[in-house]
C-alpha cells in the first residue's frame, strides 16, 4: 500500500523496518473512531467551503459503508497498510475514487491519533463506569442478603475485632466508587477535540474547528495545536484510573482467597469460577482470582510505561508516541474483563456460616469493648487499655475465661468493673454498641445499604 507520506522518498522502506513501525496490528481497535473523526471534518470542509458539497456527499457516504463494515465485523484490515489511517484513507479511494484524497486536508496523522484515541477513551471510559455500577449492585446485593452474617475483622492478618460481613463488602462498593469518579474526572479532561492543530501549528486554510467539536460531541476545542498533537495526559490518567482500579481488584481477589482456603473455610466460591489440579484430584483452586491478583500487576505495569515513555519526550510529536497505544489497550480490556468476572463472582459466592460462627466467640476480640466501658466510667485511655490488656493476658496464661471471672475477680483489676461487663462478650453485642458514623452498628450499615441502594 502507498504511504501517505510516500512522495518525498524515492524508493521504498526497508521490508523489515516496516515491520518493525507498522501499528495497525493493534490500532485497527480504533478504525471505526477514525471513520466517526473523518465524517466530522468532512462535513466541516464542506461548510467552509474547503470542498466541494459533492465530493463531501461521497466522501461521507464511502465513509458510512465503511463505518458499517467496521461495526458489522466485516471489514477487511490490510496488514500492508502502515496505521489505520491509511488504511481507512485507501479504502475510501478503493470505494469513491479520487475524491478520497481530499480526506486529509488541513489534518495529519499527528491531530488525527490523538482524536481516534480520545474518542476510545470517553467510549471506554463510559463502558467502565457501566461495569463498575454492575459490580457494585453486585455487591450491595451479597450485602443485603448477608446482613445478619458478623465475621472477625483482621489486622495484620491477625483477627482484631469482630464487624458485619456486609459492612466489610460495603468497604468494596467505597472503593469501586472512587474508582468511578477517578475515570469520570479523567473524562472531564480528556473531551477536548484535537483535530485541526495538524501537524503541529494549525492550518491556514478557513477550516471551523468548533464546528468540529459540536459535531463530536466534545465539550470544548482544544486551544493549543502544539499542546493538542503531544498531549498524552489523558491515556496517563486512564491508566492511573485503572492501575488504581487494578489494587482494588487485588485486595478482593487477596481477601477472597485467604478466605476459601480449608484454614479459614469462609466462603464458597463457584466451581466455575475455579479450576483443578492435574495431579491432585481433590484440588478447587481459586486461579481466576489469582489470575486478577497477578493481572493487577500488568495494569499497574503499563501506567509504568506511558510515564517513561513521554518522560523525556521534547515537544511536539514523537513517533514512540505510538507505542501509547499497546498499553492502553491492554489495560482497558482487562479491567472491563475483570469486572465482568467480579460481578459473576458475587452473584454465585456462598457464605459458610458455621465456619464463620466458630471464629468470633474469641474474647478478644471484644477486648475494645472492654477498654470503652472502663473509659464510660470515667477511667482515662491509657489506664484502659493497660487493665484490660493484663486481663487477656493473665486469662490467657491461666487458660481461663474472661467471662467466668467473678466480680471480686474482675475487680482486682479495676474497681469499676461489675458484672454487667460480661454482656460485652459476645459478637452481636459488640456490633450493636457501636455508635460512629461509618461504622459496624446492623442499623447504620443497613441504611448504608439502603441508601447505595438508591444511589446505584
Amino acid at each position: 500500500m502507498a504511504k501517505l507520506w510516500g512522495s518525498r522518498f524515492k524508493g521504498s522502506t526497508d521490508q523489515l523496518a516496516d515491520q518493525f513501525s507498522f501499528s495497525i496490528s493493534y490500532d485497527y481497535r480504533l478504525a471505526i473512531y477514525d471513520v466517526i473523526g473523518s465524517i466530522a471534518h468532512t462535513r466541516m470542509l464542506a461548510k467552509c467551503k474547503i470542498i466541494t458539497q459533492k465530493d463531501a456527499k461521497e466522501m461521507i457516504v464511502g465513509l458510512k459503508k465503511i463505518g458499517n463494515k467496521i461495526e458489522a465485523g466485516k471489514f477487511k484490515y490490510d496488514e500492508t497498510a502502515e496505521d489505520i489511517h491509511s488504511n481507512i484513507q485507501s479504502a475510501l479511494k478503493k470505494e469513491i475514487g479520487s475524491a478520497a484524497d481530499k480526506l486529509h486536508t488541513a489534518r495529519s496523522r499527528n491531530d488525527l491519533i490523538v482524536l481516534d484515541m480520545k474518542l476510545y477513551c470517553l467510549f471506554e471510559s463510559i463502558q467502565m463506569i457501566e461495569l463498575i455500577i454492575n459490580l457494585q449492585k453486585a455487591i450491595v446485593k451479597f450485602s443485603d442478603k448477608h446482613q445478619d452474617v458478623i465475621i472477625p475483622a483482621y489486622t495484620h492478618l491477625q483477627a482484631a475485632q469482630v464487624v458485619l460481613l456486609s459492612h466489610h463488602m460495603l468497604a468494596y462498593v467505597e472503593m469501586l466508587e472512587r474508582d468511578k469518579e477517578r475515570l469520570m474526572d479523567a473524562f472531564a479532561r480528556t473531551d477536548s477535540m484535537p483535530l485541526g492543530s495538524c501537524a503541529l501549528s494549525g492550518t491556514s486554510l478557513p477550516i471551523d474547528r468548533n464546528f468540529v467539536s459540536k459535531e463530536l460531541g466534545f465539550m470544548t476545542t482544544a486551544q493549543n495545536s502544539i499542546d493538542a498533537v503531544s498531549d498524552r495526559d489523558f491515556i496517563v490518567e486512564a491508566l492511573s484510573a485503572t492501575s488504581i482500579m487494578g489494587m482494588h481488584f487485588s485486595r478482593i481477589s487477596e481477601d477472597f482467597i485467604i478466605w476459601a482456603t480449608t484454614e479459614f473455610n469462609f466462603i464458597k466460591i463457584d466451581w466455575a469460577l475455579c479450576t483443578g489440579s492435574s495431579i491432585m484430584p481433590h484440588k478447587k483452586n481459586p486461579d481466576i482470582l489469582e489470575l486478577i491478583r497477578g493481572e493487577s500487576a500488568t495494569l499497574i505495569s503499563n501506567l509504568n510505561k506511558i510515564l517513561i515513555l513521554t518522560k523525556g519526550l521534547p515537544l511536539t510529536y514523537n513517533r514512540d508516541l505510538q507505542l501509547d497505544k499497546p498499553p492502553l489497550f491492554e489495560s482497558i480490556e482487562k479491567t472491563k474483563m475483570i469486572l465482568s468476572l467480579l460481578t459473576k463472582l458475587f452473584q454465585s459466592l456462598k457464605v459458610n456460616k458455621p465456619s464463620i460462627e466458630a471464629r468470633i466467640h474469641n474474647e478478644s476480640l471484644f477486648s475494645v469493648d472492654i477498654m470503652e466501658y472502663l473509659i464510660k466510667k470515667g477511667v482515662s485511655y491509657r489506664d484502659a487499655h493497660d487493665t484490660v490488656g493484663k486481663i487477656i493476658r493473665e486469662c490467657t496464661d491461666k487458660g481461663i475465661a474472661i467471662a467466668e471471672l467473678s466480680k471480686k475477680e474482675l475487680q482486682q483489676y479495676s474497681k469499676k468493673f461489675d458484672l454487667d461487663v460480661k454482656i460485652l462478650l459476645n459478637p452481636q453485642m459488640s456490633v450493636k454498641i457501636k455508635k460512629s458514623l461509618g461504622s459496624t452498628n446492623p442499623t447504620l450499615v443497613k441504611k448504608q445499604i439502603e441508601s447505595w441502594k438508591k444511589s446505584l
